[in-house]
């Protein structure tokens, strides 16, 4: 593949899509450094993710991408939302559908902040997204540090957003349908669990 349809994930440049942004939001990602975010859970919802972030997010979503050689699973428990949430894992034979951001550098301690980077929840992993025929290097997204053997559900909350956040940037009809059905089978498993129990 050609140089030009290679991204490095720091980059001095104008937004992917122009068409999303106005003149002056345009102007202002090419004064200021940005970086390539890939999101795979609750911040694909870009409302959700201007309430950790303070601003608009909707504008610095480039486009939907994907993110080879991992799995998506809900291998870690939140504290903060009671539930359990997602991360990716690696899988030579899977891939991860999610959003890719432009992100202003400003904001990256703040989804630092937000993904509990210093209380050793999620790290950064340096990947490659695949987008619209072009490959993003140097993205970040994050994983989790300490991983659970199994699955555990979402609530209802985190359900929604997930969902809402892929419908909403526009991943394949398909794998809005895939998570729908995964994390509603870890539910109908949780909600299943006392009675096999108490049998």
């Amino acid at each position: 593949m050609s140089n030009q349809n290679r991204h490095s994930g720091y980059n001095w440049v104008q937004s992917h899509n122009p068409a999303n942004l106005d003149l002056k939001l345009q102007q202002q990602l090419q004064k200021e450094p940005t970086f390539y975010y890939f999101a795979y859970g609750s911040c694909m919802c870009p409302v959700d993710l201007k309430r950790s972030l303070g601003e608009n997010t909707h504008p610095y979503v480039v486009a939907p991408g994907v993110l080879k050689g991992y799995s998506l699973g809900f291998y870690l428990y939140s504290s903060t939302r009671k539930c359990g949430v997602l991360d990716v894992v690696k899988d030579p034979n899977a891939s991860v559908k999610g959003v890719l951001y432009q992100l202003p550098w400003r904001l990256s301690e703040y989804l630092d902040k937000r993904e509990g980077v210093s209380q050793g929840l999620y790290q950064h992993e340096t990947v490659e997204i695949h987008s619209h025929n072009s490959i993003y290097k140097d993205v970040r997204t994050y994983v989790a540090v300490s991983k659970l053997a199994e699955e555990i559900a979402p609530n209802d909350w985190y359900f929604n957003v997930v969902l809402r956040g892929a419908i909403t940037c526009g991943l394949p009809e398909e794998y809005c349908w895939h998570l729908f059905n995964h994390m509603y089978q870890l539910q109908q498993c949780h909600q299943a669990q006392p009675i096999r129990r108490s049998a």
